[in-house]
């Protein structure tokens, strides 16, 4: 009997996993919040931009363009620019020149980008010197960064509001996620379950965010979002494809439920106690005491033997007679002998066949069966092989061992060849050595002994060990599980 799980260690399990779930989902509303004012900063950022569209001409008269009226509209413009104030003008033969100072580099492009744009201008010279004055320079960025701080201030009351839309939304769906009891009872399957509450979390996040969008205006920016999502999200399902297949294997063992915790199985080569079925994988503990986790998709494709489905379980061997022996005799003989085991099942009633006939034996295959819950499988099958070869020994049937035959003849030919007299005569007591040595070997067991079962353990009582070990640690471990005894198996 295994001992109970004692008190205070499940208390401090359960404060654990609720600290880590508190934890958990202040992560997620931090990290939502930086999404959110991410995208907000985006969008100012947009806004600020010129537009990428090419720039109009600027129309002089609607007469006969001259040098003097491209000059005079130059001017105009400059005039009106504070950075481009002693930028000066001169046309000649349709040709802008600019000269003076600016502060930047930025200036005189502008200045340029402006003259080209001017009707009837066919070039523009740049003549700008640029003087990089520190002053200068600093006094837009100044003067721009003030006015992005006082359109901030003027729109943080906005802000706050859909970030405070988006945070009750997310906070509404985690509670609602959180509630495991209704979506036990819409689903039976826990892994369904786990599914349909992070459906709820994340179709509360979208919605917020969506929400949250249309309050601040970016509606525009909210198309551009999904359709980079649709992008993104087709480039990740080629790079995890292997994972995604993973996690569909896990969802349909969950729902088909193939195994139980602590059955003995075999996954295609490897063979052990079932513990868990996680998300990820499925782990067995093998039968030399390992841990061996084998992914879901590998599971899924794999031919699964379950031994711990069905009780009752057949053993079969092989034992050869001599081919002058009556095989129906040798069947009926090991038969008797296996049907007085106490571990053998009368109904189905044990059974042996003629397998095949060799050169110098007759092979007999036996099999009977027995209950796993009273009988271990390996023991019981040894217990009988040596059950049934003793019965045949002491009947009198022969098993035979194998025999080889040796030729001297090409040897005999060369030493005669050769004419050596001492290498014909000591091959010659050689082979008669040989001959005789073959001849005298035993090729029948007739000792009675051999029939004795008391020298050796009858004891075939199941290992419970393994299963054993296998229930605690899934009792300390505290992982998931998606296997659930309530529910039939496939």
């Amino acid at each position: 009997m295994k001992a109970p799980l004692p008190m205070i260690q499940l208390i401090a399990h359960s404060h654990r996993r609720k600290i880590a779930l508190n934890c958990g989902w202040l992560r997620a509303m931090i990290r939502w919040c930086i999404v959110l004012a991410a995208i907000v900063a985006t969008q100012a950022f947009a806004e600020n931009q010129t537009d990428a569209i090419k720039p109009a001409v600027i129309p002089v008269t609607s007469g006969e363009v001259t040098d003097q009226q491209i000059s005079r509209r130059m001017q105009s413009i400059v005039a009106q620019m504070e950075k481009l104030g002693s930028v000066k003008v001169s046309v000649k033969e349709s040709v802008i020149s600019l000269s003076g100072e600016v502060a930047n580099e930025s200036a005189a492009v502008q200045a340029v980008a402006l003259a080209s744009r001017i009707e009837g201008a066919v070039a523009v010279e740049d003549n700008i010197t640029r003087t990089l004055d520190l002053q200068s320079n600093l006094n837009p960025l100044i003067s721009s960064v003030r006015s992005q701080i006082a359109q901030w201030i003027r729109a943080l009351p906005l802000i706050l509001t859909a970030v405070f839309v988006f945070g009750l939304l997310v906070f509404l769906a985690h509670q609602l996620a959180n509630r495991s009891a209704l979506w036990s009872r819409l689903t039976p399957n826990l892994f369904l379950a786990q599914l349909l509450a992070q459906a709820i979390r994340v179709a509360g996040a979208i919605l917020g965010l969506v929400l949250a969008l249309n309050i601040l205006g970016a509606t525009a920016l909210m198309g551009t979002i999904l359709g980079s999502a649709g992008i993104l999200g087709l480039a990740i399902s080629f790079a995890v494809k292997d994972s995604m297949e993973n996690y569909i294997s896990s969802i349909m063992l969950s729902v088909r439920q193939p195994f139980r915790a602590g059955d003995h199985v075999t996954v295609n080569e490897h063979e052990g106690i079932v513990m868990r079925l996680t998300t990820r994988s499925t782990v067995l503990m093998t039968l030399d005491g390992n841990h061996l986790r084998i992914p879901n998709a590998i599971v899924y494709k794999s031919v699964i033997t379950n031994y711990s489905s069905n009780p009752q379980r057949r053993f079969d061997f092989v034992l050869g007679i001599d081919a002058n022996d009556d095989p129906a005799e040798a069947m009926n003989v090991g038969l008797r002998a296996i049907n007085e085991l106490d571990w053998v099942l009368a109904q189905p009633p044990p059974h042996a066949i003629i397998e095949t006939v060799g050169d110098s034996n007759i092979l007999v295959k036996f099999m009977a069966w027995i209950d796993q819950r009273q009988a271990d499988f390996g023991k019981a099958r040894s217990l009988s092989i040596r059950a049934a070869k003793n019965a045949l020994e002491t009947s009198g049937f022969t098993l035979p061992e194998p025999i080889y035959r040796l030729r001297f003849d090409n040897a005999q030919k060369l030493v005669l060849s050769s004419g050596s007299a001492e290498a014909k005569s000591g091959l010659d007591k050689s082979a008669v050595l040989t001959t005789n040595q073959l001849s005298s070997a035993p090729t029948k067991k007739t000792n009675s002994g051999d029939t004795d079962n008391s020298d050796i353990d009858q004891d075939v009582s199941p290992e419970n060990h393994m299963t054993e070990h296998v229930e605690a640690e899934r009792v300390l471990s505290g992982e998931e599980d998606l296997l659930d005894d309530s529910r039939a198996i496939e």
